[in-house]
C-alpha cells in the first residue's frame, strides 16, 4: 500500500497522556488522560465516522480488520522498546503497531520476526514488518509483544500508531503465517502481570469549548471504583456474527421518552468511535418524535425547537439514560463544529439499514456518561453511571 497524502488532523476526543504520575493500587494499574480537539468541522466529522461504521462490517467478509478513526480516540503515552510513541487506545482493533509519526528503531529488546503485517481500517491502513519488543502502558510491561513496524501507513497525522484493546480475533489474517496474535491485555495476563483481563474506561465531557482538561482515565487489570457510582451492572459479549468480533452487546430497547425505536438488537461499543449511531428505522422514529430532520450540510441530526425527552438505551433490565443536555451538541461547541446558532445538533445519528453490516454503535458520548468495562476474562462488558 501507497502512503495517501492526505493527513487527518486530530479531532474532539483524542485523549493524550497527561503529566499526572501512573497510579498502582489493589493489583491494577491507571494512568490520567486529557482531551485535545482538533480542526475538523462537523461535516468531516460524521463523513469520517461513516466511513468507519462501513468498515466494521467489511472485516466479516474479508478478513481484513477494518476499523479506526484517530479523529474521535483515545491516545496513550506507550513506551516500546526505549522509545516512548503516542498511540491510539482502541476497543474497536487489536494490533499493536508503530512508526506513522515517530519511525520505529529497533533496539537491544527487538527481535525481527521477518513476517509482514498489514492492517486496513476505516480511515486508513498501514503494512510493514512484525517484530517482537517489550511494550509498558501504565507502569504494566509485556516482554514479548508482537509490533507492526509501518514501513508504509496513510490517514493518521498527529498519532504514531495504535494499541488495540479489542478481542484477538481482530488479529486474523493480520501478520504473515500467524492465525492471531495475543493483544496486548492477552500477554499481560499470560505473563502474570494482571490477574484478571479487564480495561476499565473513563471521561468526562468537556465543559464549554475548552479542550485541554485531564478528564480521563485508564485503567489496565480491574476497575476503578472511584470513577462510578452506584451499580456497575455486566452484561455478555454478544454471540451474534458480526457483532461478536467486537466488543458486542445485546440491547433490549431503544427509546425516546415514551416512543420505543428498536428492540432486541445488536450493537458494538467503541471508543473509537465519537458519536452514537443506530438503525436507519430507530434513527427515522427518533426524527419523528422529536421533530427534527437530518441536516444536509453537516449529516447531523438538526432540530429548530429543543427535544425535551430522554433518550435511553437498555441492556438486559437496566437503563442507561441520557437527557437532553447529554445528547445535544453544547452551543459552547458550535463554533468548534461549524455549526449554525440558529438550530439545535443532537450526537444520534444514523448508523444505517443493514445489522450484518454494524449498524448500531455506543460512541463516545454515550460513553462520557457512563463507566465502562471491557472483561475479556469473563467475556462481559459494564456499565455504571461515571462518578
Amino acid at each position: 500500500m501507497v502512503r495517501i497524502s492526505a493527513p487527518v488532523a486530530l479531532l474532539a476526543s483524542a485523549l493524550l497522556v497527561s503529566g499526572t504520575p501512573v497510579d498502582r493500587r489493589a493489583g491494577i494499574a491507571t494512568v490520567p488522560v486529557s482531551r485535545k480537539v482538533g480542526k475538523l468541522t462537523a461535516a468531516e466529522l460524521v463523513a469520517k465516522e461513516k466511513a468507519r461504521i462501513a468498515s466494521f462490517g467489511i472485516f466479516a467478509t474479508t478478513g481484513s480488520q477494518a476499523i479506526t478513526n484517530e479523529d474521535g480516540s483515545y491516545v496513550a503515552l506507550t513506551v516500546v522498546g526505549d522509545q516512548s510513541f503516542s498511540l491510539i487506545v482502541d476497543t474497536g482493533s487489536s494490533n499493536t503497531w508503530v512508526g506513522a509519526g515517530t519511525p520505529y528503531v529497533p533496539s537491544g529488546t527487538s527481535t525481527d520476526t521477518g513476517d509482514t503485517v498489514s492492517v486496513t481500517y476505516g480511515s486508513g491502513s498501514f503494512s510493514g514488518e512484525e517484530y517482537i519488543d517489550t511494550v509498558t502502558l501504565a507502569g504494566l510491561t509485556v516482554t514479548h509483544q508482537s509490533i507492526g513496524d509501518a514501513h508504509r501507513s496513510s490517514g493518521f497525522s498527529g498519532v504514531d500508531g495504535i494499541i488495540g484493546f479489542g478481542p484477538v480475533d481482530l488479529t486474523v489474517g493480520t501478520v504473515q503465517g500467524q492465525t492471531t496474535v495475543p493483544t496486548f491485555l492477552d500477554n499481560l495476563l499470560s505473563q502474570g502481570t494482571i490477574a484478571t483481563e479487564v480495561l476499565g474506561v473513563y471521561f468526562h465531557p468537556e465543559s464549554g469549548s475548552d479542550t485541554h482538561d485531564t478528564n480521563g482515565e485508564l485503567t489496565l487489570g480491574g476497575v476503578d471504583t472511584t470513577k462510578y457510582t452506584g451499580t456497575l451492572s455486566y452484561f455478555p459479549k454478544s454471540t451474534t456474527s458480526p457483532y461478536s468480533l467486537y466488543w458486542g452487546v445485546t440491547v433490549a430497547s431503544v427509546t425516546y421518552s415514551t416512543t420505543t425505536l428498536a428492540t432486541s438488537v445488536q450493537a458494538i461499543v467503541d471508543t473509537g468511535t465519537t458519536l452514537i449511531y443506530i438503525p436507519t428505522s430507530a434513527y427515522n422514529a427518533f426524527l419523528s418524535a422529536t421533530g427534527g430532520t437530518t441536516d444536509h450540510t453537516t449529516g447531523l441530526a438538526r432540530f429548530t425547537t429543543q427535544p425535551t425527552g430522554t433518550f435511553t438505551i437498555k441492556l438486559g433490565s437496566v437503563s442507561y439514560p441520557l437527557t437532553p443536555a447529554q445528547y445535544l451538541i453544547p452551543s459552547a461547541q458550535y463554533s468548534v463544529f461549524g455549526l449554525n446558532s440558529r438550530y439545535f445538533y443532537a450526537w444520534i445519528n444514523n448508523g444505517g439499514s443493514v445489522a450484518a453490516n454494524i449498524n448500531f454503535i455506543i460512541g463516545q458520548k454515550f460513553l462520557e456518561n457512563y463507566y465502562s468495562v471491557y472483561d475479556t476474562t469473563n467475556s462481559q462488558l459494564g456499565f455504571a453511571t461515571r462518578a
